[in-house]
């Protein structure tokens, strides 16, 4: 490849060019987001396969997302460095080599290793996605790219619950990584092909190494904690404990360097907007809050009640049905009317209907389960697209892409997080409810002499009556996480309100 880079800015394709440009560069969005869901419903028959617990195998999801949000600051550097299609061919290649070494991983090690490798690869594509996308397409014309490369969004993480059950059903759960192998590295050949004109101009930019290290240490540390720190009993555990000093201590000296380093490889200067602290404060809450019940609810429908990874992928994927629709209209509202009370509605609205969530039982129907679901994705659109307009409309022009980059750090983050969270206080919940449950009956033993009494054998009346008591206990278990996920999205809500109404418009084909 060469190296010299294009001065003049090319023409925007046209006819069967743009066509498949456009395709290309969507399917890269697409596949970069469905990675983050697509395993989702499949954690308990990759934990399964590979002999480990459930909350191990959720490290196939968190390892993925975390090393997605420590690559996606780095987009803008790999950029300047080696062009913006040098790097986008080049992780879209490897992404499609790296799906292939997830989906041949023999042990649970081996493929968390690779999901870590993948996420480096997939953090850049959904920025440098948008920025070709609009790149390619004539200048009266970049409306439709940015639709496309938002529909592209909202129905990537859609696809991924319904996708991962059937494909983990009915071949095998390798395959929910081997499918998208092909699509990528075909992709990542036919735009070498057409958008090499597009490259830009390269320079031979220091990178901020003192802060990558910290980026990733902190992050690292503050990861394995969360996930170690169910099985480990948290602090009683040394290792738990020093994993914890080495976040502080690792947070704080990030801090520290980034905001007096003079080119910071994330950029916290942009905090000292008030509208943009508060929205991001917004965005941790209300999607960590939204990732952590996606997570949990098709666990919960496979391990209790009896449900299969695709059955659980349609439930979960109810979600996302109505936002596809209704997020074009927010998108043209949230540019002409103040954006914040749609985010307070639509986080409002999320909250509402985890609460009503929060009153389940066993034996509830496929409807009683996926029909809530549907009607709590509406909140989504009015969640996201109004919030980026809050965030966006309160900085200046030339740090928008920083912020924008900023919030998609924030965002994937929150998303690895509460995977850990929600998983670790499921199970801590469980096993308390159980205990407690389990005294109750000892005390009383009704149960069991009227089960020895019809001539059930103990030993069997015994298990009948554990098996009761656990199902219960974890169904009152994700119950009380519904809880209080409901009251986490109503002080989101309420948070959106600190930040002042947005002085300029976010002029969104200016994200990167």
């Amino acid at each position: 490849m060469s190296t010299t880079a294009i001065d003049e800015s090319p023409k925007p394709l046209a006819g069967i060019q743009l066509l498949l440009g456009t395709l290309v560069l969507a399917m890269a969005n697409f596949l970069a987001i469905l990675d983050t869901t697509i395993a989702n419903v499949s954690v308990s028959n990759i934990a399964g396969a590979m002999g480990t617990t459930t909350s191990q195998g959720t490290y196939v999801i968190t390892s993925y997302a975390v090393a997605e949000a420590i690559a996606v600051p780095l987009t803008g550097w790999l950029a300047a460095r080696f062009g913006s299609i040098r790097v986008f061919v080049t992780c879209f290649f490897l992404f499609g080599i790296f799906s292939i070494a997830c989906g041949l991983s023999t042990s649970m090690g081996m493929l968390v290793f690779f999901r870590i490798l993948l996420g480096f690869c997939g953090g850049p594509l959904m920025p440098l996605s948008q920025t070709l996308m609009i790149r390619i397409f004539p200048a009266n014309k970049s409306h439709a790219a940015i639709g496309i490369w938002s529909m592209m969004t909202l129905v990537a993480p859609i696809m991924g619950p319904i996708l991962g059950g059937i494909l983990c059903d009915q071949l095998g759960w390798e395959y929910i990584f081997l499918i998208k192998a092909p699509f990528a590295i075909i992709a990542a050949f036919l735009c070498w092909k057409l958008l090499r004109s597009f490259e830009t101009k390269t320079e031979k930019v220091g990178v901020d190494k003192v802060g990558l290290i910290l980026l990733v240490v902190w992050v690292g540390a503050l990861q394995l904690m969360l996930d170690e720190g169910k099985d480990l009993d948290w602090f009683s555990s040394t290792w738990i404990v020093f994993l914890a000093i080495v976040a502080l201590l690792g947070f704080v000296a990030f801090l520290i360097w980034e905001l007096t380093e003079k080119h910071p490889i994330v950029d916290l200067k942009i905090f000292r907007h008030r509208g943009f602290s508060f929205s991001m404060v917004t965005l941790s809450l209300a999607f960590g809050a939204f990732f952590g019940i996606t997570v949990l609810t098709p666990l919960w429908l496979q391990m209790y009640m009896g449900y299969t990874a695709t059955i659980a992928g349609y439930a979960t994927a109810t979600m996302g049905v109505l936002a596809v629709f209704v997020a074009p209209a927010i998108a043209s509202l949230s540019s002409k009317f103040d954006p914040r009370p749609m985010v307070f509605v639509g986080v409002l609205w999320l909250g509402g209907w985890t609460l009503f969530r929060s009153f389940g039982n066993m034996d509830m129907t496929f409807a009683q389960i996926s029909v809530p679901m549907l009607f709590q994705g509406l909140g989504t659109p009015l969640f996201f697209v109004p919030l980026t307009a809050v965030a966006l409309g309160a900085v200046g022009f030339h740090e928008m892409n920083s912020a924008a980059g900023l919030m998609n750090f924030i965002r994937t983050l929150s998303g690895a997080f509460a995977t850990s969270l929600v998983n670790t206080q499921w199970e801590s919940q469980s096993t308390y409810v159980h205990a407690e449950l389990a005294g109750l009956t000892d005390r009383t033993g009704a149960a069991m002499e009227l089960m020895t009494q019809t001539g059930t054998p103990k030993e069997q009346a015994v298990s009948i009556i554990d098996m009761l008591l656990h199902r219960e206990s974890v169904m009152i278990a994700t119950n009380h996480i519904f809880i209080v996920i409901s009251v986490i999205f109503v002080v989101a809500a309420f948070i959106i309100w600190f930040a002042p109404k947005p002085a300029v418009k976010a002029d969104v084909s200016a994200v990167h």
